[in-house]
């Protein structure tokens, strides 16, 4: 299928909250936006270390992680940010590659987010517009 890009719009969470509540003025949310690979064989979103910093993030933990080639990598988990795909928000966490790499989407904010990847254009798209689907809000009784 080849590669599939998007925009990923992130934003720093405390700024926003801090924005809220009148501590900062709008200009001082710090915000960044990027092109990112959607991966639909990843699970988590990843970003470079230069935007982690741009955007302010801290470091919440850093784990052991699998990566594409097989190796093992420790990498740090940095939150918590705010990020926007095709119009649609969540707040996550990251994992820190170094800087310059390629930001990646994988499948847990493409599901979050209700997205899908088509095939034959090689775009995200909205899976439903009535909003996520039900069967990832089931609920044991």
């Amino acid at each position: 299928m080849g590669a599939v890009m998007t925009k990923l719009k992130m934003w720093n969470l405390t700024d926003l909250e801090d924005l809220k509540r009148g501590l900062i003025p709008p200009d001082a949310v710090r915000e960044m936006t990027v092109e990112a690979l959607v991966d639909t064989g990843a699970v988590s979103l990843v970003i470079p270390e230069d935007v982690a910093h741009a955007l302010g993030l801290s470091v919440i933990q850093v784990r052991t992680v699998i990566m594409a080639d097989g190796n093992k990598r420790d990498l740090p988990t940095m939150g918590g940010m705010r990020i926007e795909i095709c119009g649609r928000q969540m707040i996550c966490d990251a994992y820190v590659t170094p800087a310059g790499t390629m930001p990646l989407i994988g499948q847990i904010p493409l599901e979050y987010l209700d997205l899908v990847v088509d095939p034959n254009t090689r775009e995200v798209r909205v899976f439903s517009e009535d909003g996520p689907r039900a069967h990832l809000l089931r609920v044991a009784a």
